[in-house]
């Protein structure tokens, strides 16, 4: 059977605090957008093992991959009884803020419970996500959501409506643990008290509430990102921002033929991936 997995974007971002174990507490509004990888997913013969493959040759294959994890925690101790074999055909960049491993995982999650037909509910099946990874649970919900703790607490929220988009991936990945260890211990403990207490949803093009506190160490490093930021608003943006942490950044833009035209512009620029979407509701 064959499931799509949608990638995301951050219309905002703050860092709020750390907890003892290392991990950052954030505060964020995420909404999946129409760029998908695709997972294929069929039963193997008997006495196979969970496999997985990819057409990106940079995405790890098997144990190291979340899609992997998101079948065995699934299957459990039932995994060697009904073995599968998993093939992603990678279309959202890696390591690019979009969250396109976690999706992946709920994507499997889903499809494998339909295709074995376990009966999972929701509930059970965010709670499996969990266990996975920060971003899995929202990829299981796919509507725009606020999420808080380290990205495991969500609270759906009411649809901006459908947004024009561009994401722009600069070509290399920026690292998610490098860019919140980068982060000063100043601004961590500043923005503790910083919680994000409202979020005003673009309407009709005119005011964007957008915040990412890991531009800052990002754009720093790895000044093309910044650059592209600015190549977005130039091309007529309402506004703009970086995605998660990084490397990508996107545009909102109040009209389909706004976005079509900034699209053409930014196909031209040397080595990076453009990509222009929608929001899904």
């Amino acid at each position: 059977m064959g499931i799509r997995a949608p990638a995301k974007v951050n219309l905002s971002l703050r860092v709020v605090g750390k907890r003892r174990d290392g991990y950052h507490l954030i505060d964020t509004i995420m909404v999946p957008v129409d760029l998908y990888d695709e997972i294929e997913i069929a039963r193997a013969r008997p006495g196979a093992k969970i496999s997985i493959t990819c057409d990106d040759p940079k995405i790890p294959a098997g144990e190291k991959n979340l899609a992997y994890k998101a079948a065995a925690l699934l299957l459990g101790k039932d995994a060697a009884k009904t073995p599968v074999a998993i093939h992603i055909k990678k279309r959202i960049p890696a390591g690019a803020g979009l969250g396109g491993g976690s999706s992946d995982a709920a994507a499997v999650l889903v499809g494998l419970n339909r295709l074995l037909r376990l009966k999972r509910n929701r509930r059970q099946l965010l709670r499996l996500a969990a266990k996975i990874g920060a971003d899995v649970p929202f990829f299981i919900i796919r509507r725009p959501a606020r999420a808080r703790g380290i990205g495991e607490r969500l609270k759906p929220l009411k649809s901006p409506g459908r947004l024009w988009l561009i994401i722009a991936y600069p070509g290399f990945p920026v690292s998610t643990a490098w860019a919140y260890r980068s982060l000063s211990f100043k601004l961590t403990k500043n923005i503790v008290k910083t919680s994000l207490n409202r979020h005003v949803w673009p309407l009709r093009g005119s005011t964007f509430e957008l915040v990412n506190d890991l531009e800052k160490p990002v754009f720093r490093r790895y000044p093309k990102v910044a650059r592209l930021k600015r190549k977005l608003a130039e091309a007529g943006a309402a506004g703009t921002l970086m995605s998660g942490s990084g490397s990508s950044v996107f545009g909102i833009f109040s009209s389909g033929d706004k976005a079509r035209r900034a699209f053409l512009c930014l196909q031209r620029e040397n080595g990076v991936q453009a990509f222009l979407v929608r929001s899904l509701r």
